[in-house]
């Protein structure tokens, strides 16, 4: 009777052996996930899903994350469930620090940036969600050009250009996100011409043309994209019907803010941004972006647009009309007997509408009273590149390619009252612990007995 014990537990333990190395090759052979969380929030939506499914070839993820700390964990894990529907999609790691000046080259200022390549095209992302993940694979996934005319022939910044002024490395970067700069010059062509996906007028230093102003006022009117870039003391340059037609009212006097010093800023006309304020192209940004020289920006009607801000100075700021000297050191003050204005104060408005074009649904325009956050000299400071591609994004409709739903959980934080927690910490500090010691000390005394 005993052999045929021994003999069953033997069996009994081959049988377990057996059946923990079936299910060992079943799960190496069949991977399978399961998903328990609410609303399945820690898995991927099906609007992402079907952006991977319109992905034909191999897409490439090369974040640039340090290799101390948890952070390449978080961005494997993250991306790992991309690659559960898409088992071409790829992703290494780079050390940033091993070569800084290809990551200032690629624009990397973020620790984990994401550089993403499918075909000839690629994407950089600053911020790991899924919303930002799925939009910049549907860029990629959707192809084609978009056309974006630059105003050229009144001193205004370059699209091409290497000077310290000019936006070439800006424009380098948006061209490998599917975008192509192109000249306009209104003493060459009458109009904007057709098929032109948004016009940017990056700050001129003359006064455009009786023509060109009508040519940037009838594209508005007919439903064309815009991004106007001025700056402080622009206001003399025959641009006021443009301003009429958006009813905005460029402040005079350049902004300065008193904060800059405690940010170790000599130059009180650098104005900084940290906060900003919610809008669609500031969602989530969380990189201080810098503005060397800005002008205010006011409403002066409410007409037909829904006008935003998203971006805004602090309250220590204020619209100052003496001149200021670099090479000395600045002794100016808040004068409201001479008109200056007290922050905080908008200097980055959007305006949108029903598009009056048949073939487009919203018009989009877009002012800053800056454009040197975007120059070459300026474009690798904190979070300003990252700013200048989300208006872009927005002002093309490429903000919100595939709007995710919220999948937060339900209960994601427990309210009790002192009673209750009193309660929960008795129960399992001394309540339990006496539970277990009981029935460990019954298991023993009757096996004592038996």
């Amino acid at each position: 009777m005993r052999g045929f014990r021994r003999l069953d537990g033997w069996l009994f333990a081959l049988a377990l052996f057996a059946a923990a190395g079936a299910v060992g090759y079943l799960s190496y052979r069949h991977d399978h996930v399961a998903d328990w969380s609410h609303d399945a929030r820690s898995s991927l939506s099906t609007e992402s899903r079907a952006v991977l499914d319109a992905l034909k070839g191999p897409v490439e993820i090369t974040s640039y994350a340090n290799p101390q700390g948890d952070l390449r964990q978080t961005v494997s894990g993250f991306v790992e469930r991309y690659r559960r529907f898409k088992h071409d999609l790829t992703l290494r790691f780079v050390d940033p620090q091993q070569d800084p000046a290809k990551m200032r080259e690629l624009g990397i200022t973020v620790d984990g940036a994401l550089i993403l390549r499918y075909g000839q095209r690629q994407e950089r992302l600053d911020e790991l969600s899924e919303r930002s993940l799925t939009n910049a694979l549907e860029r990629l996934a959707r192809g084609g050009e978009r056309i974006v005319a630059f105003v050229t022939g009144d001193g205004e910044r370059r699209a091409d250009g290497k000077a310290n002024a000019d936006l070439g490395l800006f424009m380098t970067q948006l061209e490998g996100r599917g975008m192509r700069a192109v000249p306009l010059n209104f003493s060459q062509v009458n109009a904007v011409p057709q098929h032109t996906d948004l016009v940017v007028l990056a700050g001129p230093t003359l006064a455009l043309p009786p023509g060109a102003v009508k040519a940037l006022t009838d594209y508005i009117a007919g439903g064309g994209n815009l991004l106007w870039l001025t700056e402080p003391a622009n206001d003399d340059l025959g641009l006021q019907p443009l301003a009429d037609a958006l009813g905005v009212h460029i402040l005079p006097g350049v902004l300065v803010d008193g904060q800059g010093s405690a940010l170790g800023l000599q130059d009180p006309r650098m104005i900084t941004v940290g906060s900003y304020p919610l809008h669609a192209i500031t969602r989530g940004l969380t990189l201080t972006t810098l503005f060397p020289q800005v002008s205010a920006l006011a409403l002066a009607r409410r007409g037909e647009w829904e006008v935003q801000p998203f971006l805004r100075s602090g309250p220590q700021s204020w619209t100052e009309f003496q001149p200021i000297d670099n090479a000395a050191s600045s002794s100016i003050r808040y004068d409201a007997d001479a008109g200056e204005l007290k922050g905080p104060l908008d200097f980055g408005l959007t305006f949108a509408r029903l598009s009056p074009s048949p073939d487009k649904s919203e018009q989009r325009v877009a002012i800053v009273g800056d454009g040197d956050f975007l120059s070459n000299t300026f474009l690798g400071n904190g979070g300003n590149r990252a700013l200048g591609e989300r208006m872009f994004d927005w002002l093309l409709g490429d903000d919100a390619l595939v709007d995710l739903p919220p999948r937060g959980a339900p209960d994601r934080a427990m309210q009790l009252s002192q009673g209750q927690l009193n309660a929960v910490t008795f129960g399992f500090l001394l309540a339990l612990p006496l539970v277990l010691l009981t029935l460990g000390g019954l298991i023993a005394w009757r096996r004592r007995r038996a």
